[in-house]
């Protein structure tokens, strides 16, 4: 009997990367091999993206590209453009099945439908109307070094920039008991690092009764042979002085965060419609650099948002500058279709957002490298991830990237490695140590030197 199989193509975030092996795991289940996106396979499953108008266009040309791969092959579309624009996708000749972001587990089904009837399925529905969370299960990952966990969905923030709300649909946060199941499976499988990730992370539990962010975090700090816990992005108005007390006391929250803050000039934040001031947004940064002494504080900014001017441009610099944020995404503003801020006046012109967000570039590169600089000579904690240029590399805990010379049966472990040269975006240094987990549970970690 001929093996069944399938290939997928994942555009966009964390969370498309996550759902994107929860189908795969359905998939697998029922007896396909996944293979190379590039091969002949008889499903092609594409995830999309639609944060920006280009993210549409990658979209589709990847969705041309499986079609002429495979005419013969059952197309399916799913993820956020598949969300917002159905039709225009359904337009396309080639495509057989259309989900969105929810029903993901029907996508088999679709499948064997598809097979038998030959009639294109529309799968989409009303993601406003949503009001509980889809559980998708990820047993482990096909990268086997950190471990993805979505614990939300959605947004109810609508900045007047984004699209995703619609896309997502309105905040719902996962079963508690759920996302403990599955932090203590990742952990059995051997996982010592696990990302928290969701549309809108931070925002886990105001959909709840009486549970929250904040307990979530106190209960995985219990779960044991769990190492690190990393927030994969938190809204200044999430840091809540009970969060941050919990990082305080925590042994297994790392020393990094990520803020997205955007711009950081109050009169861009309001027709952002973005919900803190500066003062606020400075008020969380001081707190958790008070409870965390040299923690990376790494952000998302964007660029030439209509009617951004040189000073409030400059404001936003001066902030990343005092602040000593130790790294940057900058975004130069895109419209996109469908938002407020598309339709706003003073659109800022292309030449003026690129001398900006170079600007911002080198800052962060500066910034970046100094806040390396002050670990020269530390011991840091890595997780190795690859192997580059005979390298061992992986990630401390402050997100600093290191390079080592180490065997690859090390990938994966905890190995404490001195930093001999820093650097951005990576820094090298020499094992000191590697740390060997027992069998034994609740028993100390055991220290072997190299």
């Amino acid at each position: 009997m001929n093996e069944k199989t399938i290939a997928f193509h994942t555009l966009g975030c964390k969370v498309n990367h996550y759902e994107t092996e929860a189908m795969w795991q359905i998939f697998k289940n029922d007896g396909y091999d996944r293979i190379d996106f590039e091969k002949n396979a008889d499903v092609y499953v594409i995830n999309t993206c639609t944060v920006t108008n280009t993210g549409d266009k990658k979209s589709r040309q990847v969705i041309r590209r499986a079609i002429r791969q495979n005419p013969d092959a059952v197309i399916a579309v799913t993820g956020c453009y598949a969300q917002t624009s159905p039709k225009e996708i359904m337009d396309i000749a080639g495509v057989d099945i259309i989900i969105g972001t929810e029903d993901r587990d029907k996508l088999l089904g679709y499948v064997n439908q598809y097979h038998e009837e030959r009639q294109p399925i529309n799968g989409v529905k009303n993601i406003m109307k949503k009001r509980t969370y889809e559980e998708m299960d990820v047993p482990y990952f096909t990268d086997r070094t950190r471990a993805t966990l979505k614990i939300q969905e959605g947004c109810n923030n609508f900045c007047t920039f984004c699209i995703i709300p619609w896309a997502r649909g309105l905040m719902r946060s996962r079963d508690p008991e759920k996302v403990m199941q599955q932090a203590q499976n990742l952990v059995d499988e051997g996982y010592k690092e696990i990302v928290l990730t969701g549309i809108h992370t931070g925002g886990y539990g105001e959909d709840l009764k009486d549970y929250n962010l904040a307990q979530l975090l106190r209960d995985l700090e219990e779960i044991d042979g769990l190492n690190r816990l990393r927030i994969s992005s938190i809204e200044a108005s999430q840091l809540t002085d009970e969060v941050i007390d919990v990082i305080r006391n925590s042994n297994k929250i790392v020393r990094h965060l990520h803020v997205p803050v955007q711009s950081a000039s109050d009169t861009v934040l309001k027709r952002m419609r973005r919900k803190y001031t500066m003062e606020f947004f400075e008020s969380r940064i001081l707190k958790l650099k008070e409870i965390m002494p040299n923690v990376a504080i790494t952000s998302d900014v964007i660029v030439g948002f209509p009617g951004e001017t040189e000073e409030e441009f400059q404001e936003t610099y001066d902030f990343i500058n005092k602040h000593h944020f130790s790294e940057l995404h900058v975004f130069p503003y895109s419209i996109r279709t469908g938002t407020p801020a598309a339709k706003m006046e003073d659109q800022i012109d292309n030449d003026t957002k690129k001398e900006r967000v170079q600007r911002l570039i080198d800052l962060s590169d500066r910034l970046a490298l100094e806040y390396a600089e002050g670990f020269e000579n530390d011991v840091l904690e890595i997780i190795p991830e690859e192997i580059k240029d005979g390298k061992l590399i992986g990630h401390a805990d402050n997100y600093m990237k290191i390079a080592v010379d180490g065997d690859e049966s090390l990938t994966g472990e905890l190995v404490k490695v001195k930093v001999t040269k820093p650097g951005y975006p990576l820094s090298h240094g020499e094992i000191v140590k590697v740390l060997e987990k027992p069998m034994v549970k609740n028993y100390a970690y055991l220290e072997r030197t190299i």
